[in-house]
């Protein structure tokens, strides 16, 4: 594989799982843990929707300790599953993510 000048990813090679979650505190953690475990290079974006439980909260939490790798989208009600994946996927695609 080769890799571009100043060791940048393609934007081919990025890739980006959204993880939509709605009063989901107890599992983010484990959630990330293991699509890193999984897969170490690719990216995380956790959209909550306004998680009454902290979820929130915590998703920034893990975000700061991974500033690469994790990012977080606060959308203020809950708007829906699809609706988070909507979201999502114009959330990566406007950083150039090609696999979500």
């Amino acid at each position: 594989m080769s890799v571009p000048r100043g060791g940048a990813q393609r934007p081919s090679e990025r890739t980006l799982v959204i993880i939509p979650t709605f009063n989901e505190r107890e599992n983010l953690p484990l959630i990330v843990s293991r699509v890193h475990t999984a897969r170490p290079d690719v990216h995380i974006l956790i959209v909550d929707d306004g998680s009454p439980d902290g979820t929130g909260e915590l998703a920034n939490e893990l975000a700061l300790a991974d500033t690469d790798r994790v990012h977080v989208m606060h959308r203020s009600t809950k708007a829906g599953l699809g609706a988070a994946y909507v979201a999502g996927f114009a959330w990566g695609l406007n950083r150039e993510y090609s696999v979500l």
